[in-house]
């Protein structure tokens, strides 16, 4: 009787040791976020639409492109996963980041030290500024601090040029309203219901100019604000991140980098060190 209960204990044991195990292991994986998304064969990219980061090269919207989308893809290649880009609120950016929504935020995002502190952010890849832009009629206008009192000034909810807008001098007595993206930002200005915006530089050269949709508008070449890098966020204590730095370092080493940033205009934006 005594071998048997013996036996019997010792097989407990050893179900209760490999469960522990398993479960050990399962916690593991659980904690790795590179294991996540390579058991699910894709990199879920969150994005809003912005020339000439993300946005749509045919009428129909079928068709996303851009520097950011080139970019997201190449990467992913190297990483051995399909990239899959999904529209988000930039507002709710980091909310779609950890309920997994998302894998990453890929989306011509600035760098801070707040953003630092609540994600995991790639190496800086690319230089930025905040600018003004306006009616071409209204460039003079507009050129030093003070001159936009009474103006509506419009920027993206969220985003660099809202925290430029609302605590810059410059922008001292105008009338700040936040929209939902640096696309409807601009279109508030074209259609002459926003008098100026703060969008991204990177914005502003893709987007403005001869054979753009805005032709009509125009950087106030006198009003630039704070330089900013972008990053590509991942949530906190992500494993993923240094596997995508490494995949950029490579990008960089064999000139695909440089060859998508020169076919967007963004060659002189790139930082490759």
């Amino acid at each position: 009787m005594k071998k048997i209960l013996a036996v019997v204990l010792a097989v407990l044991m050893a179900v209760s040791m490999i469960s522990v195990f398993a479960a050990c292991s399962k916690s593991a994986g659980d904690d790795s976020d590179l294991a996540y998304i390579q058991d699910k064969g894709k990199l879920v990219i969150g994005y809003t639409l912005f020339a000439p980061m993300d946005y749509y090269a045919d009428e129909a919207e079928t068709e996303l492109t851009g520097f950011e989308v080139e970019f997201g893809k190449a990467v992913c290649e190297k990483l051995g996963v399909e990239a899959e880009f999904q529209l988000i609120s930039w507002e709710a950016k980091e909310s779609e980041l950890n309920a997994k929504n998302i894998d990453c935020i890929w989306n011509g995002m600035t760098i801070t030290d707040e953003r630092q502190a609540t994600m995991s952010i790639s190496q800086p890849y690319m230089a930025n500024k905040q600018i003004l832009i306006t009616k071409a009629e209204n460039a003079d206008k507009f050129k030093t601090a003070g001159s936009l009192n009474g103006a509506t000034v419009v920027a993206e909810k969220e985003s660099a040029g809202e925290e430029v807008a609302t605590t810059d001098a410059f922008f001292e007595g105008c009338n700040y309203i936040a929209v939902d993206s640096m696309a409807k930002a601009m279109m508030e200005v074209k259609a002459g219901t926003a008098d100026a915006a703060v969008i991204d530089y990177v914005t502003g050269i893709g987007s403005l100019g001869e054979g753009t949709d805005y032709a009509d508008l125009a950087i106030v070449e006198s009003a630039s604000f704070a330089d900013e890098e972008y990053g590509i966020a991942f949530r906190k204590g992500s494993d993923v991140t240094e596997k995508v730095n490494n995949a950029i370092n490579e990008l960089i080493a064999d000139g695909t980098l440089q060859k998508i940033a020169d076919k967007y205009k963004l060659g002189e934006q790139l930082i490759v060190d």
